[in-house]
This record gives structure tokens, C-alpha cells and sequence, in this order.
């Protein structure tokens, strides 16, 4: 099996054979076709889906533990997992909720037992290129100022909360994409959202005015 990533910023690991690329984009060919061509013994079919699933993987996994080298950590145990678990894949459900689920319990129970080692993110730890695309032609220093504060809240989140924060306001999931990943009710997502929210601002605004002041 495949090293999931060598670097989580690219859209492949450098070296991978280029059929495995070319079948990892092709849209034409569902997640469910490659776990089934994977389980009967195609090497390539679950290479294309590490490669499709692990750059979103890792920034979820990120955005969830704050931390780069753990967030490689979990993001490659969820892939481990993953193939492990193949020949338990339900056809019926949805691969993308299904993955997402072993990488969400995986990131909170990270998270759980790691609490202690509270901390903010440190920026100086990411490869270039970290930049969202949403934040062109905002300065250098004030995208990092913004994500360093950013993580610092995160961090006093209830992990419970934190995910659906992160999983809807940052990953732009929807509460009804949520739901089944986390295990919980629409409605719960719903009120989880807006009590994470209420408590981000709070912890924004605390920490915000205190840096100014």
C-alpha cells in the first residue's frame, strides 16, 4: 500500500505513476468504482483514492488539531484504516461520508487525549503555498496574524464543537453532510453550529481586544 503523502499541500505525492493521477481525476469514475476495482486487487484503484481524498484530508485533520505533524499523523492512520477496512465498505452509503467519519473520530479522539499539550498551531511548521485562495491580495502578515488567532481559538473549543465549526465554516460542509460523519441528528449539528459559533466569538473577541490592548 502507498504512502498517503509526502506532502499535504500538492495534489499528489511527488512520483506516483501517472495512470494512478489520471485515474485519481477522472471524474467519470465514481469513489464506490475504485473501492470495488481496489478490492479486486487493482493497486492503482485505492492509490487514485489517497490521491483524490488526502489534500481536503489533511486541512480537515488540520483545522481540527492545530498541529501539522500531527495532523500527518492522523490523516495517514485514516488512510491505514481505510484500507484495512475496505471489505466493510456498505455500497449503499456514501464513500466520502464513510471516509470522513474514520477521519473525524480519529482527529477527536487525537484531540481528547492531547488536550493537555494545549498550544497555538505554529505557522512556521507549514511548506509554502499555505495561503487559502479566498485570501488573495490580503498582506502576507495579516493572512498569518488572522490564521494564528484563528487556530488560538479553535483550540479552547469543546472538541465536539470545534468539529462541526470547522467541518461546516471552514470545509463549507452542509448540516445534513455533517450529520452522518459525526453520528449525530441534523438537528444537533444544527444547535452544535450555533452554540460553536456563539462561543468563537466570544473567544475571538476576548483574545482580539487582550492583543490590542
Amino acid at each position: 500500500m502507498p504512502r498517503p503523502e509526502s506532502n499535504p499541500l500538492t495534489a499528489a505525492p511527488a512520483g506516483l505513476p501517472a495512470a494512478v493521477v489520471r485515474l485519481a481525476a477522472d471524474g467519470q469514475v465514481a469513489d464506490s468504482t475504485l473501492v470495488r476495482r481496489a478490492l479486486d486487487g487493482e493497486g492503482d484503484a485505492f492509490s487514485a483514492l489517497v490521491v483524490r481524498h488526502q489534500k481536503r484530508a489533511f486541512w480537515v485533520v488540520f483545522h481540527l488539531v492545530g498541529k501539522v505533524e500531527d495532523a500527518r499523523d492522523v490523516t495517514q492512520e485514516a488512510f491505514l484504516r481505510l484500507h484495512r477496512s475496505l471489505r466493510q465498505y456498505d455500497f449503499a452509503r456514501n464513500f466520502f461520508t464513510w471516509f470522513h467519519r474514520i477521519l473525524t473520530n480519529l482527529a477527536i479522539d487525537h484531540l481528547r487525549k492531547h488536550r493537555h499539550a494545549a498550544g497555538a498551531a505554529s505557522l512556521d511548521e507549514l511548506p509554502g503555498g499555505l495561503a487559502d485562495e479566498r485570501e488573495a491580495g490580503v498582506p502576507l502578515w495579516e493572512r498569518t496574524e488572522r490564521r494564528e488567532l484563528v487556530h488560538r481559538v479553535l483550540e479552547a473549543l469543546d472538541p465536539r464543537f470545534r468539529a462541526v465549526l470547522v467541518m461546516r465554516d471552514l470545509h463549507g460542509m452542509d448540516s445534513r453532510e455533517i450529520a452522518p460523519i459525526l453520528g449525530i441528528t441534523h438537528s444537533t449539528v444544527r444547535w452544535r453550529l450555533h452554540r460553536a459559533r456563539q462561543m468563537f466569538q466570544w473567544q475571538w473577541e476576548r483574545l482580539d481586544l487582550g492583543g490590542r490592548g
